[in-house]
């Protein structure tokens, strides 16, 4: 399971480069993953699309419980913190 999560993180920035100005789905996924507004069940219908067996499901369940778990505060410094990933030197679109 902890290898799922890993490899859940890892595809992030892989999904689309740069994301933050130009991946509307990989934008859209982060922004219910740290919304403690989104539901588990609205946030499995978010990513359905991207989960094709109940393994991953299982995993993708637990990640977005992991954020529903945490306060409104962390959630924040999370948006602050992908926000600096994306904007960042080493992550900038090639133009």
């Amino acid at each position: 399971m902890k290898l799922v999560f890993l490899f859940l993180l890892v595809t992030i920035p892989i999904c689309c480069y740069a994301s933050g100005s130009g991946c509307s789905i990989l934008d859209e996924v982060i922004r219910g993953t740290i919304n403690s507004t989104v539901t588990l069940n609205d946030y499995m219908k978010l990513v359905k699309p991207y989960v094709h067996d109940r393994f991953t499901a299982k995993a993708v369940k637990q990640f977005k419980q992991c954020f529903l778990d945490q306060t409104d505060k962390t959630l924040e410094n999370v948006g602050v913190m992908m926000d600096a990933i994306f904007n960042s030197q080493s992550c900038q679109q090639s133009s």
